[in-house]
């Protein structure tokens, strides 16, 4: 039995793959729930906000119908007057408007946060293309557009056939109360019932929000292929991969020749192990590692060390034990100080030596070289 098609989407999407989603403006939105909480907000709003407004609205109506003799000779009187009463009307309407603007942006910022992308209303083809736009129509994301748009009209309709019922006593009663009266009664009886009417779309709103995260999620998820060649285009092919890393090998050794030059001494294996040393004496430092390798590496070392005159020492332990426990352009570990002095001594000895300034020295047969080094 196979073990699952890999071109089948059902994994969970990759970082990349959500951040690139979002760049293109697809992120989780739920219309129900923008037209529920705008709608609520409004309610709430006339509700906490409607008696300053409907008086502030009387006061203007009956300043404006108010219209003096001499303006009805100056019609640039009553633009004016007309400019007025509209920039009054929109202050006075200027905390409602607010409202609303948070409201709308309430939901998406519930939902995945604000996003402007300009490839979202880039201009293409196949939105206008007749075909597709068929397809989304009566694809199971439309049919089920249209089972939600369905649900929420007979929804809505059957909590305003309720309430209609149990307010039909008061608005029978407007007519026999007070023109002024029956109006404030008349306006409060209509945002209780836009308040409890928007309160039934919460119903909607709380099923549509999964249903949208869901559907978003399923429309990212990836196939196992889709993640492996996504991970190869993050982390490069191995091939790619290998050849860099054979590149800064080579760049690497080519660095470290050049500095073998440099050394006071080239301690060997003798043909295995070879790690050059340089010490300063002015700086008060340990002797540090220039260059270090094995076998081929070894032998190239060995190479540039003859061709520039550096002292090449045979000494097997220690240059395992260098080898083993430093790195390039490191200082080398306390505790083979000794060893690498006798080493240096050796050295220093000979090119006196071979100056004509002394006898030529010999090495100590046993460099103290820690057992655990060895």
């Amino acid at each position: 039995m196979s073990g699952g098609n890999s071109e089948e989407r059902t994994e969970k999407p990759t970082p990349k793959r959500l951040r690139e989603a979002r760049e293109k403006g697809q992120v989780a939105r739920s219309r129900e729930l923008n037209s529920t909480l705008v709608l609520m907000i409004s309610a709430l709003g006339l509700w906490g906000l409607g008696y300053l407004l409907v008086a502030d609205l009387a006061t203007m109506m009956r300043e404006g119908l108010v219209v003096e003799r001499q303006m009805t000779m100056d019609p640039s009187a009553l633009v004016q007057q007309f400019a007025s009463l509209t920039g009054e009307g929109l202050w006075v309407l200027a905390p409602l408007f607010v409202l609303l603007v948070l409201a709308a942006l309430a939901g998406p910022m519930a939902m995945g946060g604000m996003v402007f992308s300009t490839k979202a209303i880039s201009f293409k083809l196949e939105k206008i293309n007749p075909v597709k736009g068929l397809a989304r129509i009566f694809s199971a994301r439309g049919l089920m557009e249209l089972v939600k748009t369905l649900a929420k009209f007979l929804l809505v309709a059957f909590a305003s056939v309720l309430l209609l019922w149990s307010l039909k006593d008061e608005l029978l009663f407007l007519s026999h109360e007070p023109l002024e009266a029956a109006l404030g009664h008349a306006g409060s009886l209509f945002v209780r019932a836009f308040l409890l009417l928007s309160s039934v779309l919460i119903l909607v709103a709380l099923i549509d929000v999964p249903f949208q995260i869901h559907q978003h999620n399923k429309q990212l998820k990836m196939s196992l292929k889709e993640i492996k060649d996504e991970n190869k285009e993050t982390e490069g092919r191995p091939e790619v991969k290998g050849k860099i890393r054979a590149l800064q090998r080579e760049m690497s050794q080519r660095r470290m020749m050049e500095r073998v030059p440099e050394a006071d001494v080239v301690i060997t294996n003798p043909t295995h192990y070879a790690v050059a040393l340089a010490y300063d004496r002015e700086s008060g430092g340990a002797p540090r590692v220039l260059a270090k390798g094995a076998d081929l590496v070894a032998m190239r070392i060995r190479e540039v060390a003859t061709a520039h005159g550096v002292a090449i020492v045979s000494a097997p332990p220690l240059a395992r034990a260098l080898y083993a426990t430093t790195e390039i352009d490191q200082e080398i570990p306390a505790e083979l100080y000794v060893a690498v002095a006798h080493v240096l001594a050796y050295v220093y000895q000979l090119n006196r030596a071979r100056a004509g300034e002394g006898e030529e020295p010999d090495l100590p047969a046993d460099l103290p070289v820690p057992e655990e080094f060895r």
